[in-house]
């Protein structure tokens, strides 16, 4: 028996269902003991495949794919310690929804606890952050052992997507050969044996109209407000929310990675500057809702966190579809399991009566006082300069990348809302800075229109071999060089004799030579004037650059504090 060809036709029939399922986009960082994955995705055509060594970056770059494209993207690492360097990115896929295959190569049971090389145990490796795992046989020639696979890849494929979206681990044991004996062997698959794929419908769930009742009537007239975090939502929530928020004479508080900030629905409710005004004492203790309304994920302002957990009495509800609960502050009392849209469609037919016209009224004006002193300009930190221009410059369409740290937090406070189309994005399940370069460059990968990252130097120096793949990709990158862990200054470590040290970790790094070493176009900046040529000029062009805006932290620090502390209630 060829062992080698029963290897590759085991493998092409694992790929091959989950490219049926839709698995198109995949990344394969090379190996050995992988080699029969790698051939067979490079048998099959239309597929996006990229080739990274670093695993860690790999993993990443797959989950900036399926972030962009909302399918699941493919992984393919060789045995041993190489799936493990996974983890960071299976961590941040699990805690944010996004599917993920990971196909881990494995060495045969024969080698298993024997100390041979490159040998680990891979069961259960990412233990519950995965949504399944999935242990595949030995290659076996009998159409029963083929038809099982066929199974378990398009099971995989299913559970990475519904009914908690993430991502799932297969592992598969090869026995060498691993190479087919015959070198001259067909690049196309031979050996599939089925020609209808599995097919897996999902369903849309909309609420049960006991809780559509029992919803509408606590909104009944009462003062409230709807808060949006990040998520996946689509048109249809994002016209439905703003219809409801109408209906209920209520604003509607918008988090960054929601969707609602920009784009041509209704959003003459939406409120974008509330991590600002919130922070005023006054506001807060006089306008207290009667309930909150939430959709999506934890917002990223910790001033809205702090808020919600101070308003009392307050009557807390979560539509949550896929089964997680993200209230750090407890205090949900009504959680509704069901599709947003859905849920924001029975709200409208219930008809609940609208709230008192000065609450909504007193959030309008808040958000107009902010958004006249942001227009202003005169005093803004160089960060939030930058941001604007970035948002203000970008064609319809572009997809920005928004770093964790403070960068997230400087969108938070100082993006506002337009009516021209963006897609703002972020790593915000378990909200690290470790692969954001590489997400934003599978994100490129993915999309038809332009990307734009925005980073900080702790980011850029944390994922530099993210870097490898731009150079084939229209992207933006701007990185925001404050030299070091800037977040600190605004904590209590920053009057810690060993702050610096510690805790602000300056790496003495120069981009430019990093850029360099990647061969990535670099521009450094030190003012919003030098930074808005540099960025009309690379956001136009094709190629990867990268734009290096260099910050004053000290400056940085106090014009932030000056912006907050001018906030009127």
């Amino acid at each position: 028996m060829d062992v080698g060809r029963l290897n590759l036709e085991w493998a092409s029939e694992l790929i091959g269902t989950l490219v049926d399922a839709g698995v198109t986009g995949w990344v394969i960082s090379p190996g050995s003991r992988s080699t029969p994955l790698a051939l067979a995705c490079g048998q099959f055509e239309g597929l996006k495949i990229a080739v990274l060594p670093d695993e860690r970056s790999a993993a990443f770059f797959a989950l900036g794919m399926a972030r962009s494209s909302g399918e699941p993207a493919g992984v393919i690492a060789t045995s041993g310690s190489a799936p493990a360097n996974w983890f960071p990115a299976v961590i941040e896929a699990s805690r944010d929804l996004l599917p993920l295959v990971l196909v881990s190569a494995d060495r045969p049971v024969e080698l298993q606890d024997c100390g041979a090389n490159q040998t680990i145990d891979q069961n259960r490796l990412f233990g519950a952050h995965v949504r399944g795992f999935i242990q595949l046989p030995h290659a076996d020639p009998a159409p029963s052992m083929f038809r099982r696979v066929r199974f378990d890849a398009a099971r995989a494929a299913d559970l990475s997507r519904w009914p908690h979206p993430g991502p799932v681990h297969v592992n598969v044991p090869f026995r060498e050969p691993l190479v087919p004996e015959c070198a001259a062997f067909s690049n196309r698959v031979t050996a599939r044996s089925v020609s209808e794929p599995a097919v897996a419908g999902r369903p849309r769930v909309a609420p049960v109209s006991e809780a559509t009742a029992r919803i509408s009537s606590a909104l009944d007239g009462r003062p409230g407000l709807i808060i949006c975090g990040r998520g996946r939502f689509g048109t249809r929530f994002h016209d439905r929310v703003s219809a409801l928020g109408d209906r209920l004479n209520c604003p509607v508080l918008a988090d960054p990675l929601s969707g609602l900030r920009f784009g041509s629905h209704r959003s003459k409710r939406v409120v974008s500057h509330y991590d600002t005004f919130l922070r005023a004492a006054g506001f807060v203790r006089e306008r207290g809702p009667a309930w909150v309304l939430r959709f999506g994920g934890t917002p990223v302002s910790r001033t809205l966190e702090r808020y919600l957990r101070d308003v009392g009495d307050a009557m807390q509800i979560l539509v949550s579809p896929s089964g997680d609960w993200p209230d750090p502050a407890l205090g949900m009392v009504h959680v509704v399991h069901a599709d947003p849209a859905e849920t924001c469609a029975a709200l409208l037919e219930a008809a609940p009566s609208p709230g008192p016209g000065e609450w909504q009224k007193m959030f309008l004006e808040a958000e107009h006082r902010e958004r006249k002193r942001l227009d202003d300009g005169r005093e803004l930190p160089l960060e939030a300069q930058v941001i604007r221009t970035v948002l203000s410059r970008s064609p319809g369409g572009t997809r920005v990348f928004c770093g964790n740290s403070t960068v997230i937090r400087d969108v938070d406070s100082f993006s506002g809302t337009a009516p021209h189309p963006l897609k703002l994005t972020g790593n915000r399940g378990a909200s690290g800075i470790d692969g954001n370069v590489s997400t934003v460059m599978g994100m490129s990968a993915a999309s038809a229109g332009p990307v734009v990252g925005l980073v900080g130097d702790l980011a850029l120096y944390h994922d530099m071999n993210g870097l490898l793949a731009a150079r084939d990709l229209d992207v933006t990158l701007v990185v925001f060089n404050n030299g070091g862990g800037a977040i600190f200054s605004y904590l209590s470590q920053a009057n810690l004799p060993a702050f610096e040290r510690f805790w602000l970790t300056p790496t003495g790094l120069d981009p430019r030579r990093i850029a360099a070493l990647y061969g990535i176009t670099h521009c450094r900046v030190e003012d919003a004037k030098g930074f808005g040529e540099a960025f009309s000029g690379s956001i136009s062009g094709p190629g990867a650059s990268m734009i290096e805006v260099l910050i004053d932290r000290v400056d940085s620090v106090r014009r932030h504090r000056d912006f907050w502390s001018g906030t009127g209630g």
